[in-house]
């Protein structure tokens, strides 16, 4: 008697859309190494902004070195070499005043080493204080990432996005455009590190014009599931009310407003298509979900965005696996299914 092979279920396709966050991008490291374990997944491109670039690169260059498990082994040496590369240049005057990893407290927003580093960087461009323009990041990138490598597969889809400082135009750096200063430029804070020059233009962080871009995923992916990695609160409990709430508050709105902007006319396109107004154009349904930790990150202030102690990565990390768990128990048959995203109450 002759039996058929049981059939391999379907791996289910999605796009990731990754936000920037500094060192709450350790959140992400944390949802990318549980999807990238789900073998019934299968992740068709990401798009990220910042750290969110940082690591989509570093992510997809461990998955062509050593497939799913490279990828999480990856992820990991980068995450430790930031925390102890952020040890040895805290040093430098443009990183003083910011937790290191000898010391973790979370949350440093009112202390006195902070708000003084805030005051210098503030009154003094990185021009002045930073003229060797001293980047942490830079050799840690190059040191984890085979960017020569990286740029000939055509088959990996990665989506970077950077601030044009000349023209305020986005920058969407496709995946045979990923160099180290690429991927700096998206990460670029201006009040901390010069402008990134790449192929004659300068470059700021990508989060100004979009937080992360999400055109490129429902144009040039197959997946028609986009999955967004939320690390800035779109909500809070309370009205700030001391200056530093409120340039906290005012930081996560303006890295927030883009893809806010942008999700806004997607819901609106979703509501036409969905009524039957946009057949025989381009448009097509896509389906739309979160992973955030919204409550757990809210408590977190400004300053532990710079905070790479390794106890405090170790943490946003652990969170990030528990929320991704939690969320594909939830969420994963309604993959390729369904929305579980409600676009319009969110963004709109």
């Amino acid at each position: 008697m002759v039996t058929k092979k049981a059939q391999k279920p379907k791996r289910k396709r999605i796009s990731l859309a990754l936000q920037g966050g500094g060192a709450h991008g350790a959140f992400t490291w944390g949802v990318l190494e549980t999807l990238i374990q789900d073998r019934r997944i299968f992740i068709d491109g990401i798009s990220g902004t910042s750290a969110g670039a940082l690591n989509a690169v570093v992510f997809a260059d461990g998955f062509i070195k050593g497939g799913r498990q490279g990828a999480v082994d990856s992820l990991s040496a980068f995450w430790k070499a930031v925390s102890d590369r952020a040890l040895v240049s805290s040093a430098h005057p443009i990183m003083r005043g910011f937790p290191s990893s000898a010391e973790s407290p979370w949350n440093v927003d009112n202390g006195p080493a902070f708000l003084m580093t805030d005051f210098i960087a503030r009154a003094f461009s990185p021009y002045q204080l930073n003229p060797l323009d001293i980047n942490p990041l830079r050799d840690v990138l190059s040191d984890h990432v085979d960017f020569d490598s990286l740029r000939q597969r055509k088959d990996v889809k990665l989506f970077v996005s950077a601030t044009n400082v000349r023209t305020c135009k986005l920058k969407v750096f496709h995946t045979d455009e990923m160099y180290a200063a690429s991927v700096l430029a998206s990460a670029c804070l201006p009040m901390m590190f010069q402008a990134v020059e790449f192929q004659g233009e300068h470059y700021w962080d990508g989060g100004y014009l979009a937080n992360p871009a999400i055109s490129p995923l429902i144009h040039e992916c197959v997946s028609k599931d986009v999955v967004i990695v939320q690390i800035n609160p779109m909500n809070r409990p309370d009205v700030p009310t001391t200056s530093r709430e409120i340039m906290n508050r005012v930081n996560e709105i303006s890295f927030n407003s883009t893809l806010a902007r942008e999700m806004s006319g997607i819901a609106t396109i979703s509501k036409l298509i969905e009524a039957g107004k946009l057949r025989d154009t381009p448009f097509h349904k896509v389906n739309f979900h979160m992973i955030a930790a919204e409550e757990e990150m809210s408590q977190l202030g400004a300053a532990s965005k710079s905070n790479a102690a390794w106890d405090f990565l170790l943490y946003l990390h652990d969170l990030g696996v528990a929320t991704t768990e939690a969320w594909l128990t939830e969420n994963f048959d309604k993959i390729d299914v369904e929305s579980t995203l409600d676009t319009a109450s969110t963004y709109i």
